[in-house]
């Protein structure tokens, strides 16, 4: 491990609008030591998700010590604690870490080896980092929310409406339904937004603004037996419910700012569902290993050619200035894919 006792980060102290320049700024804070079952990685490069948005975003409270955000990177292991025997120094590793932990916005990063997986080797630094946390909370909804199978002979005539399909979590879902057997029906609002989803696998697109049952009665299909929602349950509810199957399920990851109607369900006994990738870590459930052997699965995936990364857009170096920077694009929902910001420097 390196001598050096301190490492560059980006932080926060205050909860502040992203124009402003002490929303995020450059620090300098120790360099942490890995202890039990952690990884001390030396970050290559971090993707930006809408969980950094939200954590970051103005509210009435400060912290007293620098905080660091961040949960997707990718980067090599500098060294392992005592009880660690997943990984060894010099593995490429991927991972989304843990929301209740500091962050990966920093030169270096203690993650517990359960929920990090080997890197893809066709993949650079950037393309991995892009994949983590969206592949967690997509193959999470997918196979342990829906209990989706993987073997595609299950699957047969079945189908999975993906509200938010050209999203970042999901662009990977449409690639894991798509690898299941399902029927993949997205909804999407805009040109480049339903294209996207289409190169990612969609065989249908829908507008997420109109009746969701009229128009999958047009396509001439079924009513879904699946529907994984991505984008405001609040809003899609009432829609989602109609929609789907007798007997089908509905995954949400979006939280709601008002109470909806689960008797909606009732006569069509549907169950509803909520996904969080973060549970295991933040619980340090029994089976938080699955995200390590999970992050495998998908890097296997991915060197195979059957899951391609979502990156469209790279910032570098990595400093305060770029991170802000992308912060601002996300927070203009106009983004197609996702931003990594790569290569510590001035």
């Amino acid at each position: 491990m390196t001598d050096a006792a301190k490492m560059k980060a980006v932080a926060l102290k205050e909860y502040l609008p992203i124009d402003r320049e002490d929303s995020l700024f450059d620090a300098e804070l120790d360099t942490p030591s890995p202890k039990g079952r952690d990884l001390l990685v030396r970050v290559k490069a971090v993707s930006v998700n809408p969980v950094d948005v939200k954590v970051r975003a103005p509210k009435a409270r400060a912290e007293e010590q620098p905080r660091v955000l961040g949960w997707d990177a990718a980067g090599i292991v500098e060294a392992v604690g005592e009880e660690a025997t997943l990984f060894q120094p010099g593995d490429e590793v991927y991972y989304a870490g843990s929301i209740t932990r500091s962050g990966s916005n920093a030169e270096f990063q203690l993650v517990d080896e359960r929920i990090v997986g080997r890197k893809p080797g066709s993949l650079d630094w950037a393309e991995a980092a892009a994949l983590p946390l969206t592949t967690l909370t997509a193959w999470e909804a997918l196979h342990d929310r829906l209990r989706l199978s993987k073997k595609p002979a299950d699957n047969e005539g079945k189908s999975i409406l993906i509200i938010g399909a050209a999203g970042v979590v999901g662009s990977i879902a449409t690639q894991l339904a798509n690898l299941a057997g399902l029927t993949v029906i997205g909804t999407a609002s805009r040109k480049e937004s339903a294209d996207w989803a289409k190169e990612h696998g969609a065989h249908h697109i829908i507008n997420h603004y109109e009746d969701f049952a009229e128009q999958i009665g047009k396509l001439g299909s079924e009513a879904p037996e699946y529907i994984l929602c991505l984008n405001s349950t609040d809003k899609h509810w009432d829609n989602m419910a109609k929609a789907l199957a007798p007997q089908g399920i509905i995954c949400s990851i979006v939280e709601t700012d008002e109470a909806f109607d689960l008797n909606k369900l009732k006569n069509k006994s549907g169950t509803f569902v909520w996904e969080l990738m973060f549970t295991r870590a933040m619980f340090e459930t029994k089976d938080m290993i699955a995200q390590h052997e999970l992050l495998n699965d998908a890097a296997k995936l991915v060197d195979e050619g059957k899951l391609v990364t979502t990156l469209t857009e790279r910032l570098s170096p990595f400093n305060a200035a770029n991170m802000r920077e992308a912060h601002r694009r996300l927070e203009s929902g106009r983004m197609i894919g996702k931003l990594v910001v790569e290569g510590f420097g001035a």
